[in-house]
């Protein structure tokens, strides 16, 4: 990107701020906006982006969410596929993602998830964050065994409590069953919990999976269409 060698009052006071100071740039931000739009283009795109990157670090996820979107379409607009050496599109594009799953905007964070995968099958950032955001999927799976779990562990106290009040003064002979029996339910509880999570995991894996596996098919044919 071509960078001209004045540099404008407002953008040489953006320029002095300190490049982690996220809530001075944002205030800086807001308090010149309008100055800032009449700026030129390299200089307030420079500030648009450290803006909107402000937004994300400092978790103001909804209002970085209202901005996002005019980064990346400038930079489509303008044809800016690389920016301070890094590709600027796609890494609005995961933060997008990321600010979707903060406000629980699920479905659509999978859905800019999926552009980014379908640009690059072996994102393995997008995959990961793929998978966080289908495990949002199954929440009555986990939710119940951990309920059950929790019935059990409840019983096992139960149990407890009567081994040691009944049981072992008076019912000496069947002490052993009882703690047998105890220590079975305990178990079970725990096994109960390892399910609930293992299997909440397995779901989403299967689901990344099979999405993974239908794009680079419908690459091949692509590329065996382009040949």
């Amino acid at each position: 990107m071509f960078k001209p060698t004045y540099y404008s009052k407002i953008y040489r006071s953006f320029l002095s701020l300190e490049e982690n100071a996220f809530q001075e740039v944002i205030r800086f931000f807001e308090e010149n906006e309008a100055a800032i739009q009449e700026l030129d283009f390299d200089e307030y795109f420079d500030v648009l982006v450290a803006y909107v990157t402000a937004l994300f670090e400092v978790g103001a996820y909804k209002e970085h969410l209202t901005m996002v979107d005019v980064v990346i379409e400038t930079s489509i607009l303008n044809n800016i596929s690389e920016y301070k050496g890094e590709d600027l599109f796609r890494r609005m594009l995961f933060r997008k993602a990321a600010s979707l799953y903060h406000t629980r905007q699920f479905q659509k964070a999978e859905h800019v998830l999926g552009e980014l995968l379908r640009m690059d099958v072996e994102d393995q950032g997008a995959i990961l964050f793929m998978k966080k955001c289908l495990r949002t999927h199954y929440p009555q799976i986990r939710s119940n065994a951990h309920a059950a779990a929790v019935f059990l562990f409840l019983l096992t106290a139960l149990v407890i409590a009567v081994e040691v009040l009944l049981v072992r003064p008076f019912y000496e002979m069947h002490a052993k069953t009882v703690e047998t029996s105890r220590n079975s339910i305990f178990a079970l509880g725990i096994l109960l919990l390892i399910f609930g999570d293992v299997y909440h995991r397995y779901l989403a894996e299967r689901e990344v999976r099979g999405f993974l596996r239908e794009v680079r098919r419908k690459s091949k044919e692509k590329t065996g269409e382009s040949e």
